[in-house]
């Protein structure tokens, strides 16, 4: 898989201002890079609100959660991995939103605590395109069974890369493993942490 993901064969879902109803851009700029915000006790969905509303585009990873039982069964929708939210921007915008913007106070970078920069600090953390079309195409979908997981809860079968093909997770590519005693497809998002498919059972090698 040489080539970057596209509109054409990833699965994302828009992103849309409500005052001007005009839909957000997130179509590959190399201007502009996955920069991961960290929004303090659970605003995620508000600093999203704010940034959308500005022209940026930002994908918040949510999956389904069951709530009640029996005939009364009902979904809430939970964000996946809490407080973070991805936001696709040039470097100097996303300076500007965590260093000047007041109605955003409560978000900060999430760093780089592997790298340093020349003055000895760490960087903002940025997610290569290509790693966050595979991260929103295993999660767009809000499947309930997708997981945020560490590594000790994953198994590999081996090291081989493969693609899901069939199902809400059609297109992800990511390593076999077991988790949670079932037989799932594990993808990275370098320094955040590990997302795990459902039980998987169609899926191939990468090409």
């Amino acid at each position: 898989m040489n080539e970057l993901p596209t509109l054409s064969n990833v699965n994302i879902p828009d992103a849309m201002s409500t005052q001007t109803g005009a839909k957000v851009k997130y179509e590959y700029d190399p201007n502009k890079q996955w920069f991961v915000f960290r929004a303090s006790y659970g605003r995620e969905q508000k600093a999203s609100d704010y940034l959308v509303e500005d022209g940026t585009y930002v994908y918040i990873a949510k999956r389904l959660v069951r709530k009640g039982g029996g005939r009364r069964m009902e979904y809430d929708l939970q964000v996946l991995i809490p407080n973070l939210l991805f936001v696709y921007t040039t470097r100097t915008q996303a300076d500007l939103y965590i260093k000047s913007t007041s109605a955003i106070s409560y978000v900060t970078y999430y760093l780089n605590h592997f790298i340093t920069d020349e003055f000895g600090n760490n960087p903002p953390l940025t997610i290569s395109y290509r790693e966050m079309m595979n991260f929103i195409t295993a999660t767009c979908n809000h499947n309930e069974h997708i997981m945020f997981v560490n590594a000790s809860q994953v198994h590999y079968r081996g090291g081989e890369l493969v693609r899901v093909i069939d199902g809400d997770f059609r297109g992800a590519v990511g390593k076999v493993a077991r988790v949670a005693g079932q037989q799932r497809v594990v993808l990275s998002i370098t320094n955040v942490g590990l997302v795990s498919t459902a039980y998987m059972q169609t899926f191939c090698p990468r090409t």
